[in-house]
């Protein structure tokens, strides 16, 4: 480096750096509004003028990635110390937890003693939070990693729910047990946790297991080894990436670009946080030495120019697999890691030209280095979707209880593909907004959606072919009592005020996938011990469904 410094979590502070050109200021330091200070955050100095560059297109390449950093400060990308602290006292607590859990668990099963005490769980991170890109407001996705004896049906759902349920800081527990991803989902500490459960034949799983090494996979079910796909893929990505904090960097930036842009959300037909993280990852491979600004317009020149449907696949030195091209996807994507799959994607063709068009803005604002008035805050801009349509398709979801509200929003946005090609067969493109409003002009809980509608010669004035559509979609598997919805065209002039104010796309975002019931009233079979018959671990309510002695967790949608 250009100078000494030290590095945390947070990034890196620079100390006695070596004379910069001008007209950067001596000593360079970033401010935290927040808490005052210098603010931890990596950066580079290059030592020599980069490769291409003229001075002056040095000096400016320096100054602008200065100004990003300074603008992620701002933005509050980076958690404070103290917000980071929290987090790292969630997952330790969680692993002692799941310590006490698999011992418990070795013990119903009647392992031998000796068993009991060398076997062991363990807590894997993944996510924004396992790539180090969280922010203040992040959920953490962790993994459980139990030995070859725990079951997912019994011991993770059941038992380690219940330790879960009568510890102090855990709330709002919920069982997602018919999801792709089995998980449970809570609150630890007043942060949102994911927890889904992956089980390896070994007596014990060692605290940070190698989750690629083959000998660890070796006889896992499906649901074990879909669980492990989002850890693998994390710890492959910055494995293969030449340095670990610009890509951070530029990964939260990315994120913010998509989420103000309007590009970022899977279920809507745009880029999930994978996709993001993978194709800056591809960046950072090919401009191993770049700056972040130089990183940043390498991003927006390589996806703008890409050929899709060519797949994006990181280089990772091993002999390419001979599995034939994704073609079903309009924009592939492949995780960096065996068995080599593509990544899950809803893009249709109205979010596939959206995310171009973004792409190639982004690359219009970004390619001239010496352009006089460059503004980052431009290039974050919200996007402006009352400016750019004149009508919008008006989603209204509302409950009766704020708990159904939650998985209603649920489900039938995992249903929002489906809608978007069916307006795209009527409408030709349409302009999903992922912001959710909340009407407070009404009693009963609600969220509502505002996509825009493109111009076209069929435009369509009543909404209730489409809603009919839709409905008999959304209702076909669902378990739960459905709340309502109501679809209908509007005006941008016919628009709340806080819809035409608002375009960072920070509205609320609705996780819910299960609701908790109280069944004292109902008959409840209780379960004991397959292991040890007088064991109590929970009931089973009339559907079924296992339950603690309170309250019954009943499954409504699937992800």
């Amino acid at each position: 480096m250009a100078g000494n410094a030290f590095h945390n979590q947070n990034g890196v502070v620079f100390v006695n750096h070596l004379p910069l050109p001008l007209p950067f200021p001596q000593p360079f330091a970033l401010i935290n509004h927040r808490g005052g200070g210098e603010v931890l955050v990596p950066y580079n100095p290059p030592l020599l003028t980069p490769l291409g560059f003229s001075v002056l297109e040095a000096q400016m390449d320096e100054h602008r990635s200065i100004s990003l950093l300074q603008f992620m400060v701002n933005k509050e990308l980076v958690p404070s110390s103290e917000e980071e602290e929290k987090r790292r006292n969630v997952i330790v607590t969680l692993k002692q937890i799941v310590m006490a859990w698999i011992k418990k668990v070795a013990w119903q099963h009647r392992l031998p003693k000796q068993q009991i005490s060398a076997t062991s769980g363990t807590i894997l991170t993944y996510g924004s939070y396992g790539l180090g890109v969280h922010s203040s407001d992040s959920d953490i996705d962790a993994l459980c990693v139990g030995p070859f004896f725990a079951t997912m049906a019994d011991d993770f759902f059941i038992v380690l729910r219940n330790m879960l349920k009568g510890r102090p800081e855990v709330s709002e527990i919920h069982c997602v047990k018919d999801a792709k991803v089995p998980l449970m989902r809570f609150k630890f500490d007043g942060i949102s946790v994911d927890l889904p459960f992956a089980q390896l034949k070994v007596l014990s799983v060692p605290e940070n297991v190698d989750v690629l090494n083959p000998f660890f996979l070796r006889d896992i079910d499906e649901t074990s080894l879909k669980s492990l796909s989002g850890v693998r893929a994390n710890k492959r990505i910055l494995q293969l990436v030449p340095n670990v904090e610009n890509f951070q960097s530029m990964l939260r930036c990315v994120k913010l670009w998509a989420k103000r842009r309007g590009v970022y959300g899977n279920l809507l037909g745009f880029l999930g946080g994978v996709h993001l993280a993978i194709l800056v990852a591809f960046v950072c491979q090919g401009n191993p030495n770049a700056s972040l600004n130089a990183l940043i317009m390498n991003f927006f020149e390589t996806f703008a120019l890409w050929p899709w449907p060519t797949p994006v696949i990181l280089q990772d030195g091993l002999p390419a697999p001979g599995d034939a091209m994704e073609t079903r996807s309009l924009m592939p994507i492949r995780l960096p890691c065996s068995p080599y799959e593509y990544c899950h994607s809803n893009i249709t063709r109205s979010t596939y030209y959206k995310i171009r068009t973004e792409f190639l803005r982004g690359y219009t604002m970004t390619r001239d280095l010496l352009k006089p008035d460059f503004d980052w805050g431009s290039i974050f801009e919200p996007y402006p979707y009352s400016k750019i349509h004149s009508r919008f398709l008006k989603i209204y979801l509302s409950a009766s209880e704020q708990d159904e509200l939650g998985d209603w929003v649920g489900w039938v946005k995992s249903r929002f593909r489906s809608l978007i090609v069916k307006l795209e067969e009527i409408q030709g493109t349409c302009d999903p907004n992922p912001t959710e409003y909340v009407d407070m002009d009404v009693t009963e809980p609600n969220v509502v959606f505002y996509w825009g509608l493109n111009p076209c010669k069929r435009n369509f004035t009543d909404a209730a072919s489409v809603k009919e559509d839709f409905m008999t979609n959304i209702n076909n598997g669902y378990q739960g009592c459905p709340g309502r919805m109501e679809l209908s065209i509007v005006l941008t002039s016919e628009l709340p005020k806080n819809v035409l104010a608002d375009g960072t796309g920070s509205g609320k975002h609705t996780k819910a996938c299960w609701k908790i019931l109280d069944y004292y009233n109902q008959q409840r079979i209780p379960i004991y011990s397959q292991h040890l018959p007088h064991y109590f671990v929970g009931y089973v309510a009339t559907d079924g469904e296992p339950e603690s002695p309170s309250a019954a967790v009943i499954p409504i949608m699937n992800i």
